[in-house]
């Protein structure tokens, strides 16, 4: 059966227990009151809507979203402190459907008796749907208050029922100034590391913040570990973060929003010209442990949808730099798309052809299986020819100019369309130029021969 996790009011009373000393130091720290809750200003403002549920013990089901170390399990416990309730958490990686079962008898029956139950359930994207529906009636009834705590996005990863009856409240990544008064209260409490009389400088506990990439239990964790290798009444040194902080990595999702918004951001920066921002971006998802191979094929993408026809050498360069990376892997391979990256950002841009090919897919859905015009038809056998198969069919190689502009290449039916529009950038100037010309010699001639 799941374990029931201590109240705030609790823990504060294990503080005088011997074991108490093996608990990490971000466990020891975890906030006892809003206010040392640090971050979710927005959020937890003086008189905002939560703020004011939470002090009046008024408080309701919700989603907490947001990226790990942020406080959603301390807001959790918080919750429960507030309002009085037990507090009970359970982990959807480690919980099948007969423990929430379980789980959640034990808060009806608490229900009966007059108490109210907090129901954590950490990482509660993992549930399939059959175990989010299973809380439903629960909520509804109010023998719980849901607090469902999750990194990735609920609209894609809650199913509808369950995000109806809870309230999604946003949770930010902790600024590392918020980090730094977090550490340095760590440093200053007893029941954090004020016994050990450690020196550290105000520029140090502040790469150990900048470090911890918005996660408040990672500088914990790293101060803990530097606490240990200075010892007890020790200095911690630049030297001693050194060591602490070798290894360390940023935040990345190599499947989730988080990922494809940053695809997205370097999307963006290639369209919009920005070589700088596109760079950064390409270089950060690198940092992260993205699979190159998917960044190359996404570049590509890139080079046909918004550089086309603008510069066609994009398009072979970024095939080059694919093939490159291919060949040479990672980390030199990673430089050939990082040029391509600057190059494609840099170069004219055009997403004519793009839209273009759009613009004829349309057509085809809407007028659907159109015959093609017979002087346009291949006529191999004579019975074809004697059909009609490619009478009137004009040679353009035999004509003067080397367009025949009376004939046409559409259906009867569709007319002629325009569907390729170039832009006044790049080599679609030139390309511009000419098909303005054939295509206003192409209406002159219809119009000679009506």
């Amino acid at each position: 059966m799941p374990r029931r996790t201590p109240s705030p009011a609790e823990s504060t009373d294990l503080l005088s227990v011997d074991t108490d000393h093996l608990r990490p130091l971000a466990e020891r720290m975890r906030p006892r009151t809003l206010d040392e809750m640090v971050g979710q200003r927005r959020l937890l403002a003086s008189g905002s809507a939560l703020r004011k549920g939470i002090e009046s013990g008024h408080v309701h089901s919700m989603i907490l979203w947001g990226p790990p170390g942020c406080g959603k399990t301390t807001l959790a416990l918080l919750l429960a402190q507030y309002a009085n309730a037990e507090f009970q958490a359970i982990s959807a990686v480690l919980c099948g459907l007969p423990q929430v079962r379980e789980v959640l008898a034990e808060a009806a029956q608490r229900f009966t008796s007059g108490r109210r139950t907090v129901l954590f359930v950490d990482e509660v994207h993992r549930f399939n749907k059959v175990q989010q529906d299973a809380f439903l009636p629960h909520i509804e009834r109010g023998t719980i208050i849901f607090v469902g705590a999750t990194t990735e996005n609920p609209s894609f990863e809650l199913n509808s029922a369950l995000l109806s009856r809870c309230r999604v409240h946003v949770m930010e990544a902790v600024s590392a100034d918020d980090i730094a008064i977090s550490l340095q209260r760590a440093l200053l409490e007893e029941r954090g590391l004020g016994d050990r009389e450690l020196q550290i400088s105000d520029n140090l506990v502040h790469l150990v913040a900048s470090a911890a990439d918005g996660d408040v239990r990672r500088g914990l964790t790293f101060l803990e570990i530097a606490a240990d290798l200075a010892g007890e009444g020790g200095t911690i040194t630049e030297s001693t973060l050194e060591q602490v902080l070798a290894d360390r990595t940023r935040r990345f999702d190599k499947g989730g929003e988080k990922f494809y918004d940053q695809v997205s951001a370097l999307h963006k920066c290639v369209r919009s010209s920005n070589p700088d921002a596109a760079l950064y971006w390409l270089t950060r998802m690198f940092d992260g442990g993205a699979d190159p191979s998917y960044l190359a094929r996404r570049l590509t993408r890139m080079a046909v949808e918004d550089i086309g026809l603008a510069d066609p050498r994009a398009l072979q360069m970024a095939i080059d730099a694919w093939e490159t990376f291919d060949r040479l892997g990672s980390p030199e391979g990673e430089l050939a798309l990082a040029q391509l990256t600057i190059y494609l950002a840099t170069t004219a841009k055009s997403n004519a052809a793009y839209a273009a090919f759009n613009t004829a897919r349309d057509d085809v859905r809407e007028y659907g299986t159109q015959e093609v015009p017979l002087h346009i038809r291949n006529a191999p056998t004579r019975l074809m020819k004697q059909l009609g198969y490619g009478k009137g069919y004009q040679y353009d190689h035999d004509v003067e100019g080397g367009i025949a502009l009376g004939q046409t290449g559409f259906p009867d039916a569709m007319g002629e369309r325009i569907y390729y529009q170039p832009v006044g950038r790049g080599l679609e100037i030139k390309l511009k130029e000419k098909l303005d010309a054939l295509r206003s010699a192409r209406e002159a001639a219809r119009r000679d021969d009506e």
